[in-house]
């Protein structure tokens, strides 16, 4: 598929800020592969919303509408004119599918608890709760965990949620 797409640079004087507005030339491939995505099959709310800001915002010879401008397509579609703005750019920057498509997270998630700490803080729980205190606290739990270095850091969430999956209860 080619892009049509053009680039405008406006200098604001005096201000040294570089003001970039794209439009969006869209070909008739292209904007029935949008029509396609609004009308058929099943997609993410993002490139639903995608295929609609690029649909209002072509200017190119198959488009619908020439005239919308960027405020009315935000009082349509209930959204800001910077995201219209971050969409335009990623479809010339990026291209077609990037559009429609998540980028894939680079965030790295690793478990923290295994069996092992299950066990413990299973044993821990089960112990008589300190001095000073009637039953254990998931915060007291969390707390201990760490001070006899079963774990390195633990939130009273995570705690909580492990003794939830064991069917575990600190109020029986």
């Amino acid at each position: 598929m080619t892009y049509k797409m053009h680039i405008f640079v406006i200098y604001h004087k005096g201000l040294n800020n570089i003001m970039i507005l794209y439009t969006i030339k869209l070909s008739q491939v292209e904007v029935e592969d949008l029509n396609k995505v609004i009308n058929k099959g099943k997609h993410s709310s993002q490139a639903f919303r995608s295929a609609y800001i690029l649909l209002n915002c072509d200017k190119g010879e198959y488009s619908a509408n020439k005239e919308i401008t960027n405020a009315e397509i935000c009082k349509i579609l209930k959204i800001g004119e910077r995201t219209i703005d971050r969409v335009k750019k990623k479809f010339i920057e990026e291209g077609f599918e990037s559009v429609l498509e998540r980028r894939p997270s680079s965030q790295n998630y690793t478990k923290k608890v295994d069996g092992d700490f299950e066990a413990k803080l299973i044993q821990l729980c089960c112990s008589e709760p300190p001095s000073g205190f009637s039953k254990w606290s998931v915060r007291l739990l969390a707390d201990k965990a760490v001070e006899l270095q079963y774990i390195d850091y633990i939130s009273h969430v995570t705690v909580s949620k492990v003794l939830k999956k064991t069917n575990l209860s600190l109020g029986k």
